[in-house]
């Protein structure tokens, strides 16, 4: 049996991507669309910064310690790319007979959803980000685009909308109204 006695993932950082380590596992990585931070903490995983990169890595690693290396390795390239490009994910309604409007309440936190199924009490999602770390907007009166720099968020936003209209009490194969994600960038 191979033992791998070390693992080690390189994040090279993109061009105006600029990343700061605190000494309690803190990773600010800032960009063009903003900054992105979380806690990278354990005792036998560590991260390093060099001048572009960031180095994931562990000695003789188990099985956890080898997919926490990956997972944060995904996160950190995920973080890269957000600041640097961001993330839009794009849904769109589908009605058949009642016609749903949307519109976006920040300053309560609520996406609203009216005349789903001809129903009289609106149905609202929560948006639990300010509009600048998250923003909805509701185009063509169809169409919904959630889009941010931290991808937990942007697609925690677009599942909040998406579970708002589900169907209940009705046959999903028939009745298959709803707000559904179509693409994701």
């Amino acid at each position: 049996m191979a033992v791998i006695d070390r693992i080690i993932h390189k994040i090279t950082l993109s061009d105006g991507v600029n990343a700061s380590l605190s000494d309690d596992g803190l990773i600010t990585i800032t960009g063009e669309m903003g900054s992105v931070s979380r806690e990278f903490i354990h005792s036998k995983v560590s991260v390093n910064q060099s001048d572009d990169c960031i180095t994931v890595s562990c000695d003789l690693p188990r099985r956890k310690e080898k997919a926490i290396c990956g997972t944060w390795a995904a996160h950190l390239r995920n973080m890269n790319k957000g600041v640097s490009e961001g993330f839009t994910y794009k849904m769109k309604a589908v009605y058949s007979h009642f016609p749903m409007t949307m519109k976006v309440d920040y300053p309560n936190k609520k996406f609203i959803v009216n005349n789903y199924f001809g129903e009289k009490v609106p149905r609202e999602a929560d948006l639990p980000w300010p509009e600048n770390e998250v923003k909805v907007e509701v185009k063509n009166k169809t169409e919904v685009v959630v889009s941010g720099s931290d991808k937990e968020k942007v697609g925690q936003t677009s599942a909040n909308i998406e579970r708002c209209c589900t169907v209940k009490k009705r046959d999903r194969r028939v009745f298959q109204d709803g707000i559904y994600l179509v693409e994701k960038n």
